[in-house]
């Protein structure tokens, strides 16, 4: 009689439930008619790619297809792991993304926090507008403009370094020179852009803080340290999970359009190694593993990170 009961207590908790959303729908309706598009965007565009998936699980045949060429299991992803290539290409995506996360990660924080210590409103504008537009510059224009300042010949740079009768310094032919040139340029391209969202997490904290830690003679770095830092460290631990995310994953504009056979030891990434091996060799099914492997590591980092900083902090994404 008590399982009965609590059965029949469980099937009318649905139903009150089922009747609660409909009456809510009908309410909002046009809410979720807004939905429909991204939805439908997601759909198509993000997971419908996905079937493309199986090229990494098959011997795949451009002329027969996916779902009529051969399937050979796991022996591509065994095929990848002996290539040495491979190996150079990913121990390089964790190089230059560690250095990237350690270089261009704390770049938009202190310049948010500059930005939002100034006081006229006018320069301030000015100052975020010059330090967002590099974002809409595209790669190969940055690119271009990079080897007109840092090439070794005709750069603008080692031009003015031979006027005074310094040797020309080798910005984009030697590995670590163009090592210095790869980080220079991606901060100089992303960290204005960057800024927007710990501008935005800092419009949160609450002006009455300021005030008392000023009466109370609080200096501006200290209320900096024990104010401003602490009101958007939820918004860096949550980009900081993501960035750790995406130690496996790298743009391909940056290494392939500033890159070049004098610095391919550096500059061979997994996105480059991805890029010749299906568009140039036509092996897709290996092209496919590469990019399988960096989803699932992708997903490790992710996971991982967040668990850590839940333990320590008691803050993530999931």
């Amino acid at each position: 009689m008590k399982l009965f009961i609590k059965e029949f207590s469980l099937e009318r908790r649905k139903v009150d439930r089922l009747k609660r959303f409909n009456v809510y729908l009908i309410r909002y309706w046009q809410l979720y008619a807004m939905l429909l598009l991204p939805v439908a965007f997601f759909v198509i565009f993000k997971y419908g790619p996905m079937y493309g998936v199986l090229i990494a699980f098959k011997d795949f045949n451009l002329f027969q297809g996916i779902s009529k060429s051969p399937w050979i299991g796991l022996d591509t992803f065994r095929a990848v792991f002996k290539m040495q290539d491979f190996y150079t290409a990913l121990k390089n995506t964790f190089m230059l993304n560690f250095l990237d996360l350690i270089v261009s990660f704390p770049a938009p924080i202190l310049l948010a926090i500059m930005l939002n210590e100034l006081r006229i409103a006018w320069f301030k504008k000015i100052s975020q507008t010059v330090l967002y537009l590099p974002h809409f510059i595209s790669w190969i224009i940055i690119g271009g403009i990079v080897y007109q300042v840092f090439s070794t010949n005709t750069g603008i740079i080692n031009h003015m370094l031979a006027g005074l009768g310094i040797d020309p310094i080798p910005f984009l032919s030697n590995k670590y020179y163009w090592l210095l040139t790869y980080l220079g340029t991606g901060v100089w391209q992303s960290a204005g852009w960057g800024t927007i969202i710990y501008l935005a997490a800092l419009t949160g904290i609450s002006k009455e803080l300021y005030e008392a830690a000023e009466v109370d003679g609080a200096g501006r770095l200290k209320r900096i340290w024990h104010i401003t830092i602490p009101g958007i460290k939820p918004t860096i631990i949550v980009l900081l999970i993501l960035k750790l995310g995406e130690m496996v994953q790298i743009g391909f504009d940056r290494p392939f359009v500033i890159g070049n056979v004098q610095v391919r030891e550096f500059s061979e990434v997994l996105s480059t190694f991805v890029y010749k091996m299906g568009m140039q060799s036509g092996e897709y099914s290996v092209a496919t593993a590469v990019g399988f492997f960096q989803a699932v590591v992708g997903l490790v980092f992710i996971l991982t990170s967040n668990y850590i900083s839940k333990k320590t902090t008691d803050q993530g994404i999931i």
